[in-house]
């Protein structure tokens, strides 16, 4: 039998969000798709008993869930220097990010690690992060420059701005993801977007303050008057360091109103309010794979993004495209959203589309791709 041990440890608060997703949802395709011979088993930093029985549960056939012996901060003090790491780091071994046991080992004796860079922003934007957060980040990659006997990506976006920091020569695969497969519709829909006070016609953004995000500057495009007259909802955080959603808007001479933050929703309240949008707008630069863009396009959403090349990556030709950076971003940014507001025949052409972009992903071709790349190495 041959196993594939996978770190699951995002998986466990305080760890959420997307990352904890995409482990969970590679991981259980792996599991699925494992080839004849072969399973999966789960590597975690050590927890306490329920955070691993939970972790358990939601991957279904794991095989087994090995704990280490270091709690999470002080596994990745330890593996940024690669103490520690050789008791791990025999046989397969996936990481769905950086943090690896990532030592000096033989693939002829059949031990191979491959690692997951979703993006460069810990070079490319370090003030969106704390500078710990850059700093692990920066080892890890030296160490997987030395070590990772493979290297996945989401996109050949940044598989391009990866080669520019480190060499990794042939290492590296682009693998894309897909939507998180807990992202599904309410049970009674109506009556949950009542109590959401989902209005008929709004736009909806996801993302925080955070400037690469491009959501102060789409609120600002909604203060002009070329903007469409629907309200924006923002899903995510209501601040940013100093900045708030209400006082960007403000600032920008926002009608009241007209933009107003729905928060963290769950999986089930964002499929809502995403199958119920006039349209989605994603104006970030600076990303690495668009998985909101994914999101929207699951749920048959109108799509608006920026030109960020691996946005533009992610949604082929299947969006509305406007281009970021420079002078007058918002005001190309409030064009965008009056055309397709305005334009059910464009808006429909947009629905369909990303109807058939939804399909290019899938968490079956990602795990079938992931086990690939463990047979050519």
């Amino acid at each position: 039998m041959v196993t594939m041990r996978v770190v699951v440890d995002e998986m466990v608060p305080p760890v959420r969000g997307d990352l904890g997703s995409y482990t969970r949802d590679l991981t259980r395709a792996l599991i699925r798709h494992a080839p004849a011979g072969c399973d999966v088993e789960g590597l975690i930093a050590s927890h306490d008993d329920d955070a691993v029985e939970k972790v358990k549960s939601r991957l279904g056939a794991l095989s087994g869930l090995t704990k280490t012996t270091l709690r999470r901060r002080e596994l990745a003090a330890a593996w940024q220097m690669g103490v520690g790491a050789s008791s791990y780091a025999s046989g397969l071994l996936h990481a769905p990010t950086l943090l690896a046991p990532l030592v000096k080992h033989d693939l002829d004796s059949g031990s191979q690690t491959t690692v997951t860079v979703h993006d460069t922003l810990a070079w490319t934007h370090p003030k969106s992060f704390t500078p710990a957060t850059v700093a692990l980040q920066k080892a890890l990659l030296k160490r997987a420059k030395k070590h990772a006997d493979g290297v996945v990506v989401p996109t050949h976006a940044v598989a391009d701005q990866l080669s520019e920091i480190a060499d990794f020569g042939d290492r590296l695969r682009v693998i894309a993801g897909a939507a998180p497969t807990t992202l599904r519709l309410p049970v009674v829909p109506d009556q949950r977007a009542k109590e959401l006070g989902l209005p008929p016609q709004y736009l909806v953004a996801k993302g925080s303050l955070d400037p690469r995000r491009g959501i102060v500057d789409l609120i600002s495009a909604m203060a002009l008057p070329s903007a469409p007259d629907i309200p924006l909802l923002i899903v995510g955080p209501d601040s940013w360091g100093e900045l708030t959603i209400e006082n960007v808007a403000d600032e920008a001479g926002v009608t009241e109103g007209r933009v107003a933050g729905l928060g963290q929703l769950s999986d089930a309240d964002l499929a809502l309010v995403l199958s119920r949008a006039t349209a989605f707008v994603f104006p970030g630069v600076g990303e690495g794979f668009g998985l909101p863009l994914v999101e929207a396009f699951t749920f048959g959403a109108p799509v608006i993004h920026s030109d960020d090349p691996a946005l533009m990556e992610t949604a082929g030709e299947y969006g509305y495209v406007v281009e970021a950076g420079g002078p007058g971003y918002p005001e190309r940014l409030a064009e965008a959203l009056s055309d397709v507001v305005t334009d059910s025949e464009m808006r429909g052409r947009l629905a369909v589309l990303s109807q058939d972009r939804a399909h290019s992903f899938s968490w079956a071709s990602a795990a079938e791709s992931l086990w690939a790349l463990h047979a050519d190495l």
